[in-house]
């Protein structure tokens, strides 16, 4: 592997452990800010719209003027999120840094079209999955040190040690190579992405999955701690595990040989995380649910590895922008279900989300894409 992809992956596990800190307990923060669960589902939603509005811009000016300047440009702006976050002592300035850090969701496409044309000799889902792992891996200790700062000098003390993760992550960052701008040759011009059928139907069923995976995340920290009685410190237990799950899933899934029959798999993981949190009983039932909810980023990556079986190279950007926007929109909507499912009852989503990644994954065997050339890919990368 390059010297462009280590420096990467030791960016993007001090940003995990940053992110792990707080991201997890931000619903919980808001809730002792006066937000009530239908206020703490509107503001997430508020966030899954930033992350949809952000990505195709960002992946058309990747594929313009290369990719490392938006990677920069993410990493700052997540900086001085976490440090607006961490100032804050009221409810307005904190959704402030909240929506901001949003924002830096624009980075998913560059850093996957960066990572997808670095692979070298590996395949382009080996590289996307592997890069999430290292990522994955600081979601592990993230949680732990998260809850027990939160348990012992308070939450906000949290957002100001994440800032210091995420300066450090900076400077890795800043180390890596520009790549060169890929041009198509002028006279044969790839298709319109618009035109593009395969991949245009790939993306509906990348938002029916992504849906239904994500529905049950955002008010499960607000059903530990209300309904469960579970401390800050257990809750960063949990929260670990599922940062263990997905660094362990993103190997194992992302290593079968298959993008396609790994989507499912991740899919079914985060079913029976459902089962879990909705019939289980103590700490460590919940924690092997978080473990399996490690297929949501699995799921995630391998999605994106079906993305570049079925678009030209020099449309990595923007199709990835697109890719990652159509699966934001799930973070606006879910949300705000969420929030209503869990005022009627807060054990009802749980159930709804195994009956519809069911459906998903039936949709995905159906109507997915069926192979994934990963020589192709390989091959075409490694001349990137």
């Amino acid at each position: 592997m390059s010297r462009n992809l280590y420096f990467l992956f030791a960016a993007l596990f001090l940003w995990g452990i940053g992110e792990g800190m707080f991201f997890n307990f931000n619903p919980l923060y808001l809730q002792s800010l006066g937000a009530s669960p239908i206020v703490i589902g509107g503001i997430l939603g508020a966030f899954g719209m930033i992350m949809a509005v952000a990505h195709p811009p960002a992946g058309f000016l990747a594929d313009k003027i290369g990719r490392i300047p938006l990677i920069r440009t993410a990493w700052v702006i997540g900086a001085f999120s976490a440090f607006t976050m961490a100032m804050a002592t009221d409810l307005p300035v904190f959704i402030a840094g909240i929506l901001l850090y949003g924002l830096t969701a624009f980075v998913s496409s560059p850093l996957s079209s960066y990572a997808a044309a670095a692979s070298g000799h590996l395949s382009v889902g080996r590289v996307l999955t592997f890069t999430s792992s290292f990522f994955n891996a600081g979601l592990i200790f993230g949680p732990l040190i998260g809850g027990w700062l939160g348990d012992t000098f308070g939450l906000r003390t949290v957002y100001w040690a994440a800032l210091v993760l995420f300066v450090l992550s900076n400077l890795f960052i800043f180390l890596l190579h520009r790549q060169p701008v890929e041009r198509h040759d002028a006279d044969s011009p790839p298709p319109l992405l618009l035109r593009n059928e395969r991949y245009l139907g790939f993306l509906l069923i990348s938002f029916a999955v992504t849906f239904a995976l994500y529905l049950g995340q955002p008010l499960t920290p607000n059903f530990l701690q209300n309904e469960r009685g579970l401390t800050f410190g257990e809750i960063g237990i949990i929260s670990s595990a599922g940062g263990l799950g997905n660094a362990v899933l993103s190997i194992l899934l992302g290593g079968i040989g298959s993008a396609r029959i790994g989507y499912m798999l991740a899919q079914a993981c985060v079913a029976v995380f459902a089962l879990l949190l909705w019939q289980g009983q103590g700490v460590w039932m919940y924690a092997a649910g978080y473990f399996l909810l490690g297929g949501f980023r699995v799921a995630r990556s391998l999605g994106a590895a079906q993305v570049r079986g079925l678009i030209h190279s020099t449309q990595m950007g923007l199709a990835f922008g697109l890719f990652e926007s159509v699966n934001a929109l799930p973070i606006i909507l879910g949300p705000l279900l969420a929030g209503r499912l869990y005022e009627q009852d807060p054990a009802l989503i749980y159930p709804l989300v195994i009956g519809l990644v069911a459906v998903t994954i039936a949709i995905t065997f159906f109507f997915g894409p069926r192979s994934q050339p990963q020589e192709q890919i390989r091959v075409e990368s490694a001349h990137a």
